[in-house]
């Protein structure tokens, strides 16, 4: 199969690799895709991803005044194939400006487009996202948190774990209870909640592959005031919000599995016979996401959509990424689970993705597999709306 795009599409392309030659920074470089948690913006990030904006690069798929060119499915594949070519970030609050912004821009007021969405993607505020609760998980369906509903707006408790960034953030797109008697689907809300507001208290923890807590948090709400005007789309319909702002994180998360994959292949050399094996089966994994995602960027570029396409890549993608890294942390041995610096300094020839420190990326893949719909939900997607199968 030879996949080649029309010469409009490559010169959107060009222009682009243009624009980052004579304008991304030497930081964005020197930090490939490392930032210190999901909504710490330092200075110069900041005034990078102004720059995307105000030239229509941030999200070229967005009209102008949203930061991007009203670019086809098509162009916004090279924009990021791009961007993962030189391994750079476009945004260190990539919650912010994927899913946050992008569900205010289609759910949201005017005002809140303007108060809310232009200064997150301009990097002028960060946002993090306050989905998953302790005893639900990412079940959305199963959150306790509440918001009652009085003359002045809302008055929120309950708690938020896994809010990557939180500390960091300006504001809290979070999802609350809003009619308790209504099915598990229904009466569910989405609130924005400046994290500055009396009674909201952010406290980072530790995770296995992030040892000084600098991103993931538990977010406690306690009487926090939120008024009316913050309700992102109608009241009791969070549900079809959550589903637009994971949609808008789905789109083409196939491509980020696929750009960690190639690159954990370029860095592992396997040696002995069961590596090998090991080795060309992420091999094949990469090629077919590869192919698989191309057919389904076809059908999207002919304003198809195609659900269970995506639930398969998502599996697929999720997937194969931990098992390329479990084949390489068992080829690396117990030299894989030495300080980085150790590793270097003591086996020269170890994967180049121990010796860069990238050990905790293996515990990290386990995110992938959880984050924008677990692979259970997604294989449920596949069984009954691929397969035919019934519900449980």
């Amino acid at each position: 199969m030879q996949l080649t795009f029309d010469a409009d599409v490559e010169a959107f392309r060009a222009e682009y690799t243009q624009f980052l030659d004579d304008h991304l920074p030497a930081e964005a470089e020197a930090a490939g895709e490392a930032s210190r948690s999901t909504s710490h913006v330092p200075e110069w990030a900041r005034r990078w991803q102004q720059v995307q904006f105000d030239h229509g690069w941030l999200l070229p798929g967005n009209p102008p005044e949203f930061g991007g060119r009203n670019a086809g499915i098509l162009e916004q594949f090279v924009h990021r194939e791009e961007l993962s070519r030189r391994r750079i970030y476009h945004a260190f609050n990539p919650q912010g400006v994927g899913i946050i912004a992008a569900s205010l821009l289609s759910f949201g007021t005017e005002e809140q487009k303007r108060n809310w969405a232009v200064p997150i993607l301009r990097a002028e505020m960060t946002a993090s996202l306050g989905m998953s609760e302790p005893g639900a998980g990412s079940d959305l369906a199963g959150l306790r948190t509440t918001a009652t509903v009085d003359d002045e707006g809302f008055v929120v408790n309950g708690q938020k774990v896994w809010t990557s960034g939180a500390h960091d953030a300006d504001v809290i797109l979070a999802f609350v209870r809003t009619d308790p008697k209504a099915p598990r689907h229904k009466g569910i809300s989405a609130l924005l909640i400046p994290t500055e507001s009396a009674g909201v208290t952010c406290r980072p923890f530790a995770s296995v592959h992030d040892r000084d807590g600098l991103d993931f948090n538990e977010v406690f709400f306690s009487d926090v005031r939120v008024p009316a005007e913050n309700l992102v789309g109608p009241l009791h319909e969070g549900w079809r919000v959550a589903n637009g702002s994971l949609g808008h994180e789905r789109t083409l998360m196939w491509m980020s599995f696929a750009t960690r994959l190639e690159q954990l292949l370029e860095d592992f050399r396997p040696v002995g016979a069961v590596n090998r094996d090991r080795y060309a089966s992420s091999v094949m994994d990469y090629q077919a996401l590869r192919l698989l995602g191309s057919a389904a960027l076809g059908q999207a570029a002919r304003g198809e959509r195609d659900v269970p396409a995506v639930s398969v890549l998502k599996v697929l993608g999720s997937e194969a990424e931990q098992n390329a890294m479990r084949h390489a942390l068992d080829a690396a041995g117990a030299d894989g689970l030495l300080d980085p610096a150790l590793t270097a300094r003591y086996n020269p020839y170890a994967p180049a993705i121990f010796t860069a420190g990238r050990f905790a990326r293996y515990i990290s893949t386990y995110a992938g597999t959880i984050a924008g719909g677990t692979s259970e939900i997604q294989r449920n997607i596949i069984a009954q709306r691929v397969l035919g199968l019934p519900a449980r």
